[in-house]
């Protein structure tokens, strides 16, 4: 066992080395896919005047009375709102698709949602019809929500363990970068101009074309191939492509390890993962993350931004160029989690990134009180200070660490089905935000901002305690580290059984072949 693990080992290390395919992958996925997820964040912000006029000037044109404002309220806030709606669509129906398509396939084979969606909106405006507005939306929705759990879940797969942070953060990267290109393409020198909104909404188009024609030659995903479909000679082809000039023999090895541990199963479903005992502390884990990535208050940050500037005595013209400067943290933020998660590791960047977010949060809130009662004026600089704290501790680590684990704490059979449940709730959380958030400013004022802070934190106390370090591990070896830890938590009596058999479950246990029996008393070494 000893000499097997040292060849792992030995092999392992001459695959170090990040491979011009993989860079080149997780560059077109990222570009093609992730970033079109933060440019339809934040696209409707500029146009928003140019959008609801249109909005009103047809309705005009059809029922001879205009909207009332109320009416155009209500289509300008359904047109923002069904991005999420779609995304929660779309993370409802990935499981389905990269188990049958594969997950090159499906991020190839949805590049078609993108097409239609640049094509209703870019030419919404010609028909006359806000309707092809909110439809683009919605399906620009699906895309996204199916790319959120299909990207990070494919460089997962192809990357070797100690790159695959690294190129589990990529995405992230490219969603700020969304984020910032929406920023600078809606300036009124550029595409911020009212005759050019359309344009301006159906640029997506663009990334998504070069992914289609680039992105198909590149293999699937290895794991897919050896697990699932049962091929090895393309698993060996694929492997050959994205670890060139190194021994892939260690990691064939470790992926028909994890196939025998899965031989009798298949891919379960939703219902299926969250009644496994076996996993219940990965599922909690990821359940955990992705409602903390979005009830950290991030998008009401984003939302509020140009107020919270405008509070800080920054000339109304010059908020735009502000705004956008907040696009660079965002980048430079995500660079540092990036090329910093091999060394740090994954949990410093999760619990750093939320404290910091909690802490800035609470810091609004004093700030705000502190402007107001006992009029200090220089808190309004504080403010903006705590706004670019936040985005920047997001960026760090939430923005993309949870994607990432959420990958690496399951095996072949199980990830699909986790991927549906972290990215719907990641969804639902998204749109309760959206939706809750002003009442909740207008009930609570500035301490509304506290209600965040205490989210922030206590995921920040979680992943400490519970969530193990991932980092250059395989993911059978994480698979064992969740079992020792149930093991332990058992046996300290956390959870009250007198007795505990281990025994191996579903390829998770731990221990196989085992009728180990431990008394709840006893002590672990």
């Amino acid at each position: 066992d000893i000499e097997q693990r040292t060849v792992f080992t030995t092999s392992f290390q001459t695959c170090r080395h990040l491979t011009g395919s993989l860079l080149a992958v997780a560059f077109l996925t990222s570009f093609g896919s992730s970033m079109l997820y933060g440019y339809n964040l934040a696209v409707v912000n500029s146009p928003a005047v140019y959008i609801k006029d249109f909005y009103n000037k047809t309705v005009l044109s059809r029922n001879g009375t205009g909207l009332s404002g109320e009416t155009l309220t209500l289509m300008y806030s359904l047109t923002v709102s069904v991005f999420a709606i779609g995304g929660l669509l779309g993370s409802l129906i990935v499981g389905v698709l990269v188990t049958r398509f594969g997950r090159k396939g499906t991020v190839v084979n949805t590049t078609v949602l993108v097409f239609i969606a640049g094509s209703l909106m870019g030419f919404s405006r010609i028909c006359g019809s806000p309707e092809m507005v909110i439809f683009g939306r919605f399906i620009t929705g699906i895309h996204s929500g199916i790319s959120l759990s299909v990207v990070p879940m494919y460089l997962g797969e192809i990357a070797p363990k100690n790159l695959r942070g690294f190129l589990g953060l990529v995405p992230s990267i490219f969603i700020g970068t969304g984020v910032f290109a929406a920023q600078i393409l809606g300036l009124h020198e550029l595409l911020g101009k009212e005759e050019h909104w359309p344009l301006f909404l159906s640029v997506v188009v663009v990334p998504t074309f070069i992914q289609l024609m680039l992105l198909p030659w590149f293999p699937e995903s290895p794991r897919y191939l050896l697990i699932e479909k049962h091929n090895v000679h393309a698993t060996i082809t694929a492997l050959k492509w994205y670890r060139t000039k190194c021994n892939i023999q260690a990691e064939i090895e470790e992926m028909q390890e994890e196939q025998r541990s899965l031989s009798s199963m298949e891919t379960l479903s939703v219902w299926k993962l969250l009644m496994d005992d076996s996993v219940r502390w990965q599922v909690l884990s990821v359940v955990v993350i992705n409602i903390g990535m979005q009830l950290s208050g991030i998008d009401a940050i984003w939302f509020y931004t140009n107020d919270i500037f405008k509070n800080a005595g920054i000339p109304a013209p010059e908020i735009q160029y502000t705004t956008a400067g907040t696009g660079v943290i965002e980048i430079i933020a995500g660079l540092i989690g990036c090329f910093t998660i091999e060394k740090l590791g994954r949990r410093p960047l999760m619990i750093g990134g939320f404290a910091m977010m909690g802490i800035c949060s609470a810091g609004i809130t004093l700030a705000l009180i502190l402007q107001v009662c006992v009029h200090l004026s220089f808190m309004r600089y504080v403010s903006v200070c705590c706004v670019v704290g936040i985005i920047a501790g997001f960026c760090i680590g939430p923005a993309g660490v949870p994607f990432l684990i959420t990958a690496e704490l399951f095996k072949q059979s199980h990830r699909p089905a986790a991927y549906i449940v972290g990215g719907s709730l990641n969804w639902l959380s998204n749109f309760t935000v959206g939706f809750v958030f002003p009442f909740l400013q207008m009930s609570a004022g500035s301490y509304c901002y506290l209600v965040f802070a205490v989210i922030c934190l206590t995921v920040a106390v979680y992943v400490y305690i519970v969530i193990p370090e991932t980092r250059n591990k395989t993911f059978m070896e994480i698979s064992r580290m969740f079992s020792k830890k149930e093991a332990v938590l058992e046996t300290q009596g956390l959870i009250h059984v007198d007795q505990l058999k281990l025994k191996k479950m579903k390829g998770y246990g731990g221990i196989e072949n085992a009728s180990l029996e431990f008394d709840s008393s006893s002590s672990v070494p």
